[in-house]
């Protein structure tokens, strides 16, 4: 991000160079949008407003807060500093904003399905507790599904990402300040900020992953509602050295307010170059989602047209009901997602888990479940199981075989699929499978004939 215009004339747009070189970083996953408060507009009753605004107001209603008392415009942070001054129960206010939430009917703001549309991005970070950023993926890119992986930070609850971000399988969206919960888990006030801030810089309580990845990608500081010292420091800690050392990545800072202070901009231009400023959140977003769709041939709408519904999409993250299980090697996992692809064109719900941790009693009781609750299990046979003669897909072919003891004979759940040249007959595989009819797809590709099957299968069910 270099060609950008110096701090000290407070821009306002960065120079067709800078964008590109923006654009370009982006297509090599080198960029980490981190989403504020700024971007949250939302259409209520009375217009559109900010929800953390509007959010204020209904929390004060709710705990009888005299707003006359407060600053004007008064902030959560007011509210939550006059109850607890009225010796009222801090923790009241956390699980009564989660009730405020739960009953608002607000879609995602525009701003954030602009980002969401933006599919060379693929992790997320908000300081922000609502959820309407992952909603937002997930409505942009699969349909609905809840396929985002969601991450939320709390000083007593460490999780960092699942696996480097060159590991990743599907987007992610880290709350950094806590995600809205009824317990006091995230960040309503200036006094939560502070203790999530120090535990934050705490060796023993940083998300080392996480961290990783903000020191050495660009960073796109969007919609902030931070202070001064805050800026600073949030830049700092993310950075993990001094702001003046030499650095290979830089940030923009887009929002309404940081342009405007002086004394933010002069220490910017002063220690930190490869800071830039741009005037007005959703006025950068706008413009960013507008010229990488130019750039990759998409319309310029609220509704990018993605890639034909062949495209191989991540399984939500909890399986839907109905749904049908597929159990596998994890080498053989493009097989795996071509035979989604053309199971999901045809409408049938596919859940497979895409992490593979293969690790921990949650993990296994999750797991078990679904294969209890599933609709047909699918175990996909290949070299690659032939190789393993202990896995832990063989423990979900036996929980696949307990379940069909419940079942009468002739019952059909066990759709075994060969992906190669095994031989059935003297595959290491159950013998329930062999008396099943195994259904050749090499390389998980000409479907057509089972995936028919499958619907007649489920028609049946229905």
């Amino acid at each position: 991000m270099s060609n950008v215009l110096p701090l000290h004339t407070q821009p306002s747009r960065l120079d067709d160079d800078a964008w590109d070189d923006l654009l370009n970083f982006i297509e090599e996953k080198r960029v980490i949008p981190i989403v504020g408060p700024e971007l949250l507009k939302v259409e209520t009753d009375g217009g559109p407003r900010l929800l953390y605004d509007w959010l204020a107001e209904k929390l004060a209603a709710k705990l009888n807060v005299d707003t006359s008392r407060l600053p004007q415009p008064y902030s959560l942070n007011d509210v939550v500093c006059w109850h607890a001054a009225s010796h009222g129960r801090r923790e009241e206010a956390y699980t009564r904003l989660r009730s405020i939430l739960r009953e608002a009917t607000f879609t995602p703001p525009v701003a954030l399905k602009q980002l969401a549309e933006i599919t060379d991005l693929d992790l997320f970070v908000t300081t922000t507790f609502d959820g309407f950023l992952e909603q937002a993926i997930n409505e942009a890119r699969f349909g609905g599904a809840q396929s985002t992986e969601v991450i939320s930070y709390a000083p007593n609850r460490i999780a960092d990402l699942s696996s480097p971000r060159e590991q990743m399988t599907r987007p992610a969206v880290y709350h950094l300040l806590g995600r809205v919960s009824a317990s006091p888990t995230y960040v309503i006030s200036d006094e939560d900020t502070l203790e999530f801030v120090c535990a934050l810089q705490s060796e023993h309580l940083t998300p080392e992953k996480l961290f990783h990845e903000l020191e050495n990608n660009h960073l796109l500081l969007i919609g902030s509602n931070f202070s001064n010292w805050l800026v600073r420091l949030f830049l700092r800690m993310a950075k993990r050295r001094r702001l003046s050392d030499p650095r290979e990545v830089g940030e923009v800072l887009a929002d309404d307010h940081s342009g405007s202070d002086e004394r933010l901009m002069a220490f910017l231009q002063q220690v930190s170059l490869r800071t830039r400023v741009y005037t007005g959140a959703e006025e950068f977003v706008a413009e960013l989602h507008r010229r990488w769709s130019a750039r990759n041939g998409k319309s310029n709408s609220n509704v990018v047209a993605f890639d034909a519904p062949a495209r191989f999409l991540p399984p939500a993250v909890e399986m839907p009901d109905n749904a049908v299980f597929i159990s596998y090697a994890r080498e053989d996992l493009p097989a795996v997602q071509r035979l989604k692809a053309q199971l999901d064109q045809a409408g049938v719900k596919v859940w497979f888990d895409m992490e593979r941790l293969e690790s921990g009693d949650d993990y296994d009781r999750k797991i078990q479940k679904n294969i209890a609750r599933c609709a047909y299990f699918i175990p996909i046979v290949s070299a690659n199981t032939e190789r393993r003669l202990e896995a832990y897909f063989r423990r979900e072919w036996s929980y696949a075989i307990d379940r069909t003891r419940n079942m009468a004979d002739g019952a059909v759940f066990l759709l075994p699929v060969v992906i190669d040249d095994t031989v059935e007959v003297s595959a290491q595989v159950p013998d329930k499978f062999k008396a099943a009819h195994f259904t050749k797809l090499p390389g998980g590709e000409g479907a057509a004939a089972f995936v028919e099957r499958l619907q007649t299968l489920l028609r049946g069910r229905a």
